[in-house]
C-alpha cells in the first residue's frame, strides 16, 4: 500500500457512487463528538472504533473521552502523527502513531461500528490558494474540509477495512486483533442487525452545534471588541501624531473614550502621586443636564479610591457606589454631588510613574465593568502616558536648544568681547613698552605717563579676568557662603568708598535714604559689598555726571530687607529688563559699547544675590527714563550688635578686596 494515497480517494475508487461533500472544521467536531456520544450511550458490546487525528496535539483534546469508550470494547485504535510523547503502543485502547509524511496526516476520519449502528466520517483537508485564504477569517473554525459522513453499513465497513490496513503496516503485531474484529464485524453481511436508535446522535449533535454557534457569537464579539478597542487606539495615535500638545490630545481622548464607552461622563487629567488636587480641564458628558466637572477643583488627598490607585499603580472598578462600604463613607458627598453610581478610575502611568488619571461615571444605573471594557481603558491609558512622556521630551528638547543657542550667543559675545576689552589694553601696554625701550631719553613726565597708563590697562585686563573668575566659581557652587549679621548701612558705605576710589570722571550725585533703625541682615560681607559695589558702578557709568543716583532700603514682607538703587541715567527697554542680568549681555553691542565693561557685573550680582536667598530684578520706563535696580536680601532675626570685622577680616580689608574686583558693565 502507498502512504501517500489518500483514505479517502481508497474509498471513492472502492465506492464511485459516492460523492463527496463540503464540510467545516466545526460542523465535524460536532458530528464527532455526537457519534463518540452514541457510542458511550450504546451498552457495552461488539464495537470498533477507528479514530485519525492529523496531529498529537488534536488527539490530546480528546484523550479523555477515548478512555470512557475503551471501557466498553477492547476493538479501539486512535492514530496521530507524533509531535512530542505520542508512541505505538498498546495501553487502554491501541494508539498508532503514523509518518508525518503520510497522507493521514491531511486527513481526519472517525469510524464507529456496532451491532445497532454504523456511521462514519472520512474526510481530507483542503488546501486553499492564498488568494481564498484572504477572504477567510483567521479562526480556526474556518478551516475546510471534504469528503463523506454516512450512516450507511457497507460504506463505513469498507473505511474500516481501508484504515486497518493502514494500521497493519505501522503495527503488524496488532494482525491477530485485527483479524478477530473482522470476523465480529466487517466480513459478514449482518442481517441480524438490529436498526440503529439515532435518538442520541441527534440530541447529541443539536447539543454541539449549538455550542459551536455560542462559541462563534462570542469570538465574533470578541473580535468586534477589538476592533472598537483598535479604532479608538487608532484614533488617539492620530492625536498623537498631530499634536505634541497634551491639551489637543486629552480633548480627542475624552471624547473619543467617552462615547466608545457609553457612559454618562469621562474625564482625563494630569495628576502627580502626590498632589492634594486638581483642575478638571479635559471631560465628557452624554447628557448635558448632567453636572459638569469642567473647571472644578477635583479633590485628590482625601479620596480614598485615588489614593488605592497610586498605591496599587492598577486599576478600580466600582459597580454600585450604593452598596455599603466602609472605604466610600467619606466619598458620599462626593458621589451625590456628582451622580456617581459606577466608578472606573485607570492610573496613566509610565515606569511606574504616575501621570494621570482616566475616570468614567456612569449615573442612572449600575454598571458592571468588564474585561474587555477594563483592557480598552488601560490601552488607552497606556497611549496617553506615552504622549505626555513625548510632549515632556519635546518640551525638554525645546528648552535645551533655547540653551544650547544662548550657549552659541555666549560663545559669540566671549570672543567679541574679550577680542575688544583684552586686544585694546594690550595694544596701549604694547605701545607704552615699545617707547620706553626705544626711547632712552624720555623725558621723565613723558615716562611716567606711559607708566601710568600701562599700569592702568593692566589693571583693566586683571579686572576682566576676575569676573570670569567670579562668576565660574558662582555658577559651579564652588563658593562658601560666611554668613552672619551685618548692618547694611556700613556695607553700603563700604561700597561708596570703593567707588569714589576708583573713578577718574566725575560722578552723579549719590544720595542715601537708609533709616538708622533697619535691621540686621544676615549675608556675606564681603559678597553683600561686592553687589552693592557692581550695582553703583553700574548706576554711575550711564548716568550723566549731572544726573542723580539714589540708595534706598526698606521692609520687604516679614523677613527679607528690600534694597533699591535708583538713577536717572540711560534706561533699559522693558523687554530686556530680564535679559540684562544674562552673561555678556551689552545693550549697545559687544562692539559698539560707549562704555567699556565685559557685561558680566549684573550676571555676578544675580548669582550672588540668588546665593544669599534673596532675588534680584530690574524696572525701567525705557530708554532715557533712568531704571531702578531692587534685591532682597534675608533679615537676620537674633539681636546681634553689627561686628566691625567680616570672617576675622576688617572693613578696610573687605574694601581692598572689593577695590580689586572688576568694573561690571550695565547689562
Amino acid at each position: 500500500m502507498n502512504l501517500s494515497t489518500s483514505v479517502l480517494t481508497q474509498l471513492l475508487e472502492a465506492l464511485p457512487h459516492l460523492h463527496t461533500q463540503l464540510y467545516f472544521k466545526s460542523s465535524l467536531t460536532a458530528l464527532s463528538h455526537a457519534m463518540e456520544d452514541q457510542v458511550l450511550a450504546s451498552e457495552a458490546g461488539q464495537l470498533l472504533v477507528i479514530a485519525s487525528f492529523q496531529r498529537e496535539r488534536f488527539y490530546r483534546q480528546e484523550a479523555h473521552r477515548y478512555v470512557r469508550i475503551a471501557e466498553l470494547t477492547p476493538q479501539v485504535y486512535v492514530l496521530a502523527a507524533p509531535e512530542t510523547s505520542f508512541t505505538s503502543r498498546s495501553d487502554k485502547y491501541e494508539t498508532i502513531a503514523f509518518d508525518p509524511d503520510d497522507a493521514l496526516s491531511q486527513e481526519w476520519h472517525l469510524v464507529v461500528i456496532g451491532n445497532q449502528f454504523a456511521s462514519c466520517l472520512i474526510c481530507r483537508e483542503r488546501q486553499i490558494s492564498p488568494s481564498e485564504a484572504e477572504d477567510l477569517p483567521t479562526m480556526d473554525q474556518s478551516r475546510r474540509f471534504e469528503g463523506i459522513w454516512t450512516f450507511d453499513r457497507q460504506v463505513c465497513q469498507t473505511a474500516a477495512k481501508i484504515l486497518l490496513d493502514r494500521i497493519q503496516i505501522y503495527r503488524p503485531e496488532l494482525t491477530e486483533k485485527i483479524a478477530t474484529v473482522h470476523a465480529q464485524l466487517l466480513d459478514h453481511d449482518g442481517a441480524d442487525w438490529h436498526d440503529a436508535d439515532a435518538d442520541p446522535f441527534a440530541q447529541r449533535l443539536v447539543t454541539y452545534l449549538q455550542a459551536g454557534q455560542y462559541k462563534l457569537l462570542k469570538a465574533y464579539r470578541s473580535i468586534s471588541a477589538q476592533n472598537r478597542r483598535e479604532r479608538l487606539v487608532n484614533s488617539i495615535t492620530a492625536a498623537i501624531r498631530r499634536s505634541l500638545k497634551p491639551e489637543e490630545i486629552f480633548r480627542v481622548a475624552v471624547t473619543e473614550l467617552g462615547q466608545a464607552m457609553a457612559v454618562c461622563r469621562c474625564l482625563i487629567y494630569r495628576c502627580k502621586a502626590t498632589d492634594t488636587r486638581t483642575i478638571i480641564e479635559h471631560e465628557f458628558l452624554a447628557n448635558p443636564d448632567l453636572p459638569s466637572l469642567a473647571g472644578q477643583s477635583w479633590q485628590l488627598s482625601g479620596n480614598s479610591l485615588f489614593q488605592a490607585v497610586v498605591e496599587r499603580h492598577e486599576s478600580i472598578a466600582l459597580t454600585d457606589t450604593q452598596q455599603p462600604a466602609t472605604e466610600l463613607t467619606p466619598l458620599q458627598p462626593l458621589i451625590q454631588q456628582w451622580q456617581i453610581r459606577s466608578w472606573l478610575l485607570v492610573p496613566v502611568l509610565y515606569q511606574e510613574r504616575l501621570l494621570g488619571m482616566v475616570e468614567l461615571h456612569t449615573c442612572n444605573a449600575a454598571h458592571q465593568w468588564t474585561r474587555d471594557e477594563l483592557t480598552m481603558v488601560e490601552a488607552i491609558a497606556a497611549q496617553l502616558g506615552v504622549a505626555l512622556i513625548q510632549a515632556e521630551s519635546y518640551a525638554n528638547l525645546e528648552d535645551l536648544n533655547q540653551q544650547l543657542e544662548a550657549l552659541e550667543r555666549a560663545r559669540s559675545n566671549l570672543i567679541a568681547i574679550t577680542g575688544h576689552e583684552l586686544r585694546t589694553p594690550l595694544s596701549t601696554i604694547q605701545v607704552c613698552i615699545e617707547s620706553l625701550a626705544s626711547e632712552p631719553d624720555m623725558p621723565l613726565e613723558l615716562r611716567q605717563v606711559m607708566l601710568d597708563t600701562a599700569m592702568t590697562d593692566a589693571e583693566r585686563m586683571r579686572n576682566l579676568i576676575q569676573d570670569f573668575i567670579t562668576l565660574s566659581r558662582l555658577e559651579s557652587g564652588r563658593v562658601q557662603w560666611h554668613l552672619e549679621p551685618l548692618a547694611l548701612s556700613e556695607c553700603i558705605d563700604l561700597a561708596l568708598s570703593s567707588i569714589r576710589t576708583r573713578q577718574v570722571a566725575k560722578l552723579p550725585a549719590i544720595n542715601t535714604h537708609v533709616p538708622g533703625e533697619l535691621p540686621l541682615v544676615r549675608a556675606d560681607g564681603e559678597w553683600l559689598v561686592e553687589v552693592l559695589s557692581k550695582l553703583l558702578d553700574n548706576a554711575c557709568k550711564f548716568t550723566e555726571p549731572e544726573g542723580q543716583v539714589v540708595i534706598e532700603a526698606k521692609p520687604n514682607g516679614g523677613a527679607m530687607l528690600e534694597v533699591t538703587i535708583a538713577d536717572t541715567g540711560r534706561g533699559i527697554e522693558p523687554n530686556r529688563l530680564e535679559a540684562v542680568f544674562d552673561r555678556f549681555y551689552q545693550e549697545e553691542g559687544a562692539l559698539r559699547r560707549t562704555a567699556g565693561g565685559t557685561g558680566l557685573g549684573l550676571a555676578i550680582c544675580r548669582q550672588v544675590v540668588r546665593g544669599l536667598g534673596g532675588q534680584i530684578w530690574a524696572e525701567s520706563a525705557g530708554r532715557d527714563q533712568g531704571s531702578q535696580f531692587h534685591f532682597t536680601i534675608p533679615i537676620a532675626h537674633e539681636p546681634t550688635e553689627p561686628k566691625n570685622t567680616t570672617n576675622g577680616r576688617s572693613p578696610q580689608t573687605a574694601k581692598r578686596r572689593r577695590d580689586r574686583s572688576s568694573t561690571p558693565a550695565k547689562g
